[in-house]
């Protein structure tokens, strides 16, 4: 069975942490550490989970927020594996058979 993982991304709550609530606040500081990025990437980087990320930029975070890559990054398992149940068949739930429905008008059985 393959184990899915996934990863929860931690930078906005490392920055509050730091008191930093503002996106903008990091463009600076980023700049500072050779890491010049646009605000709008800077503001996806926050909001969202990059996909992809430079070890530059990686470490320029961990330098700003005085924290380790372990404290950004929170892996996660995305699906456990599901055991068949015991037994030997697929015992999934009944199949639903459609049932005819009828139509009464008032006052007539």
């Amino acid at each position: 069975m393959i184990k899915k993982m996934g990863y929860w991304w931690q930078l906005r709550h490392r920055m509050a942490e730091q008191g930093m609530f503002q996106t903008s606040d990091l463009v600076p500081r980023l700049a500072e550490r050779g890491v010049v990025l646009p605000r709008e990437q800077v503001y996806r980087l926050v909001t969202r989970p990059p996909q992809r990320l430079s070890m530059d930029i990686l470490v320029a975070l961990c330098d700003i927020l005085d924290c380790t890559p372990n404290d950004l990054i929170k892996p996660e398992v995305v699906n456990t594996p599901v055991r068949k149940p015991s037994g030997g068949g697929d015992a999934g739930p009944a199949p639903v058979t459609p049932r005819r429905s009828v139509v009464r008008r008032p006052g007539r059985l």
